[in-house]
């Protein structure tokens, strides 16, 4: 169970980073994207907006650089250092939520993805921590 949910965190990660690149090709083409559906569902507007750097790093590259240190820490069974960096990616991809809701009005197909992501790899990754914790006190406790 422990291995099987290291490799599904990591494949999340992988996933993640993945989309993250997707989204990073956009940020850089400036041809009509295939994401780009409809007025409100638009990747071209979200990835080119202003929002979309940070002191001249585009998000996304940021989004690849953090799924892949989740990656690595679900690799090394750093399961409390993983949980807060993927709680931490969480809290960056919800205030990019507000941003594409509030602020935007469109949304990025890519960038919605990667929110489910990041929000399953939080979820794993806590019930990671609980169930080692929990395996931990039963053997304290039968010793």
């Amino acid at each position: 169970m422990m291995q099987m949910m290291r490799y599904l965190i990591a494949l999340l990660a992988l996933a993640g980073a993945v989309v993250s690149t997707l989204a990073l090709q956009v940020h850089f083409s400036t041809g009509t994207e295939p994401c780009s559906i409809n007025e409100k569902w638009d990747c071209g507007i979200v990835n080119h907006s202003s929002f979309a750097v940070i002191y001249h790093v585009p998000v996304a590259a940021v989004g690849i650089a953090g799924y892949l240190a989740l990656l690595l820490l679900a690799l090394a069974r750093r399961r409390n250092l993983l949980f807060l960096a993927a709680l931490a990616g969480m809290g960056f991809a919800l205030y990019l939520t507000h941003i594409e809701k509030d602020v935007l009005e469109v949304w990025c197909l890519y960038c919605v993805i990667s929110q489910s992501i990041i929000a399953l790899v939080v979820l794993l990754s806590a019930a990671w921590l609980l169930i080692e914790r929990f395996s931990k006190e039963r053997v304290n406790e039968s010793a």
